[in-house]
């Protein structure tokens, strides 16, 4: 069954909050219940009660693939066997865990996590969809065996995207398997603890000693969106209240008003927000939806709606790239930023289209929020998410770390 969170009048509010909405089972919400003052207060700090399973997918989302798919109902059934088509869902798989993981530099061995991160998610989506005891059982197996051994993830800078990427994807694994027998989910809290959240703090403090505006928006994203997971599977709210504030109002490309610094109308009234990666490439433009959605999804599910903070400034964002990636133009705004150490000056003066058109599965994610919970027309959203449907995963998208920036699957648990 599809689950409004609003009725349409409330939810064209720029800013809502969602806290004290979310009941515990299923996370369905009582918005008739509550009065116009709760549905207007302003969320500013962690729930008392963190939301299980509550990051990129609730039990609502769940329940629904799995009636859907047992029904036979497309697009949830094309999802579902985009899912059990994957290598990486099978419950043969066999980890691979190391006891150091180096991204950058000599050595790299970065692939072996991603690979095995990915498997652990999509056994676990086999495991809460289909009930199939031997994807829990697989999905545990990946995680325990990661949490028994890894101690360090190194490398030269890119340390921090491996720390970031792979720490909210981990996390959100886990997550799924919450309450599974066998699993030594204190175990797997102590390695994100002690391995992953210092390096994504250092980070979002420091940006590795360099110029603040040096790393690009996604450097930042994987790191907030790693804290917030850890913060929700480890019911910190220090951690949980650290990624959304910087979301807010981080000194680096990451916070949104960074990542999106120039806003726009095209003709036909659509409102359009230019991303801090636009003049790069095309394929880090799309990897940086798939990260900010990553980080309101799972803020929405613990009753936050950063999908709609500053006039839904990351909706426009994801207009503007979807409605370049699909052929057409937009605007352009010279983008000068401070780089290295001294903050020496570098601008851009058009878009990139290097990699224009590139497909990664983060738009059903978004489609499905904005259209279908808040009934919005985001015509560019959903003409990017029915052209790339049903969405994959991990080992859909090439051998390479840029087809496992995303967990995916999105058509599958997102569809409504």
């Amino acid at each position: 069954m599809s689950r409004r969170e609003r009725p349409p009048a409330s939810v064209r509010r720029e800013e809502v909050s969602r806290r004290g909405l979310l009941q515990t089972a299923g996370g369905l919400i009582a918005a008739l219940a509550l009065g116009a003052s709760a549905a207007a207060t302003k969320a500013d700090a962690a729930p008392a009660t963190f939301t299980h399973p509550g990051m990129l997918h609730n039990a609502g989302d769940i329940n629904r693939a799995k009636v859907r798919v047992a029904a036979g109902n497309d697009p949830w059934l094309s999802g579902w066997n985009k899912l059990i088509a994957n290598s990486h869902s099978h419950s043969t798989w066999t980890p691979n865990p190391q006891t150091t993981v180096i991204r950058g530099g000599t050595g790299e061995n970065y692939g072996i996590l991603y690979n095995d991160i990915a498997a652990a998610y999509q056994n676990a989506l086999r495991w809460k969809v289909a009930g199939t005891s031997a994807n829990g059982d697989c999905a545990v197996r990946i995680l325990n065996a990661w949490s028994a051994r890894l101690t360090t993830v190194t490398g030269n800078a890119d340390r921090f995207l491996a720390a970031g990427i792979y720490g909210w994807q981990f996390a959100n694994a886990a997550e799924l398997m919450r309450g599974y027998s066998g699993f030594d989910l204190t175990a797997f809290k102590d390695m994100m603890l002690n391995v992953f959240y210092p390096l994504n703090k250092s980070f979002l403090t420091n940006h590795n000693d360099a110029c603040i505006t040096n790393y690009w928006a996604n450097w930042d994203l994987c790191n907030m969106a790693s804290v917030m997971a850890i913060g929700i599977l480890c019911d910190d709210g220090a951690k949980y209240d650290q990624a959304v504030t910087y979301f807010k109002s981080g000194a680096g490309n990451g916070s949104i008003g960074h990542a999106v610094p120039y806003l726009y109308t095209d003709a036909s009234g659509y409102g359009l927000g230019q991303w801090q990666e636009s003049g790069r490439d095309q394929g880090h433009s799309v990897m940086g939806m798939g990260q900010m959605g990553a980080i309101c999804e799972m803020a929405w599910n613990q009753g936050d709606d950063l999908y709609s903070y500053d006039g839904r400034r990351f909706m426009k964002a994801a207009q503007y790239v979807a409605k370049y990636n699909l052929g057409n133009g937009v605007p352009f705004t010279t983008y000068t930023w401070g780089s290295g150490q001294n903050c020496a000056q570098q601008s851009q003066t058009v878009i990139s289209s290097t990699s224009r058109g590139q497909v990664r599965p983060v738009w059903a994610m978004l489609h499905y929020h904005y259209n279908r919970r808040l009934y919005l027309d985001d015509k560019y959203i959903a003409q990017m998410a029915f052209s790339v449907a049903p969405e994959g995963g991990g080992g859909d998208y090439g051998s390479t770390s840029g087809g496992y920036d995303q967990l995916g699957f999105g058509t599958l648990m997102y569809a409504k």
